[in-house]
């Protein structure tokens, strides 16, 4: 069950839940290293693990200069996964099969990720962000 409150609308976007699928297959995969990759898979998964933490602390901030900075950061963690993906393949480390996967999965979430920014800086050139919430409260404690 999803607790529903406008501050936990990222977990709506299409990015945010192709990023978590991205980091869940990181981890299936770089968790089996041997001891000896331990630093390196740790390093990988972690850099995925920022992909979804970016997108949905952006959107939490509410500012739309913060929230395109936070999937500009976003895009550099998958950055750096994506190269690491190519550096691990060509040492041998991955197998093609766990390359294609993730590759795959990156492709269509840097994509995603691309999009999402050229909407934001359509919307924020035509004033069409709200960088507030506003909430009403009628309860009396809260002083109205």
């Amino acid at each position: 069950m999803i607790r529903k409150n406008k501050n936990r609308g990222y977990q709506k976007l299409r990015v945010w839940n192709d990023a978590i699928d991205f980091y869940v297959e990181s981890n299936n995969i770089f968790r089996k290293f041997p001891y000896e990759l331990k630093r390196i898979s740790s390093q990988a998964i972690s850099s995925s693990d920022s992909v979804h933490r970016n997108i949905a602390e952006g959107y939490c901030r509410r500012s739309i200069h913060e929230y395109l900075n936070f999937l500009n950061i976003a895009l550099g963690s998958l950055g750096e996964s994506v190269s690491g993906l190519f550096a691990y393949r060509k040492a041998g480390i991955l197998t093609q099969d766990e390359f294609d996967k993730l590759d795959s999965l990156a492709f269509k979430l840097e994509n995603g990720l691309l999009k999402l920014v050229e909407s934001l800086e359509r919307k924020r050139e035509r004033g069409e962000w709200i960088d507030h919430l506003m909430v009403k409260e009628t309860v009396p404690i809260y002083g109205n």
